[in-house]
């Protein structure tokens, strides 16, 4: 029970914490649909099953003891998100993002990109590592940790679609549609800080 606990616990603080999926679920919810938002919300929560996967499987602890290969993957996450930023950062007033596959977006767009941005972003892989190497004990059989596992990812799901039901609503919406250019600059401007700080983070540990 303990366990189960400090489990939910960490996780609900971990996903409320501000991040590229907020920014990116609260992009598309109140720029494009509130379907995209809640795809994108969907997409995040299949990232993190990747996430759960490869720990279970004790490649997560390579991950975290191999410098390289996890400076690799911070690099790669840092070079996503600097392009989603440019990409946004480029949008002209009256006008649309110039990425045809931000905007408009498809159904599979939406979610591969709320699955992209997770499944890159370091920051869930060490809270994931993390949570399963020092909370979770090792002698808890491996369909509690499976369960764990999706509880997180579920979390994440309902947490973000929530975040995407309040952008996309009527009036919160329509309001941000009028000034669409300079949300999408702030939300781009956003994602390019996460990435330059991912990059020099990869260099400096």
């Amino acid at each position: 029970m303990t366990e189960l606990l400090a489990v939910i616990t960490i996780t609900i603080f971990a996903v409320i914490s501000p991040g590229p999926d907020f920014a990116m679920v609260s992009r598309n919810s109140l720029l494009l649909s509130r379907r995209a938002g809640l795809l994108t919300a969907f997409g995040i929560g299949l990232g993190v099953l990747v996430h759960v996967s490869y720990t279970l499987l004790g490649v997560g602890v390579l991950i975290q003891q191999s410098l390289w290969l996890f400076n690799a993957i911070k690099l790669a996450g840092a070079v996503y998100l600097i392009w989603l930023g440019i990409k946004m950062l480029r949008t002209k007033a009256g006008g649309t993002v110039t990425d045809t596959r931000l905007a408009p977006l498809s159904d599979a767009g939406a979610l591969r990109t709320g699955f992209l941005t997770n499944v890159l972003n370091p920051k869930t892989s060490v809270f994931i590592v993390s949570m399963f190497m020092q909370v979770i004990k090792p002698e808890t059989p491996l369909i509690a940790q499976i369960g764990y596992g999706l509880f997180i990812s579920v979390a994440h799901m309902v947490w973000f679609s929530l975040v995407g039901l309040c952008f996309s609503a009527g009036r919160v919406r329509d309001r941000f549609l009028a000034v669409r250019h300079r949300v999408d600059r702030i939300f781009g401007g956003l994602l390019v800080i996460f990435g330059v700080l991912l990059a020099v983070a990869s260099r400096t540990r």
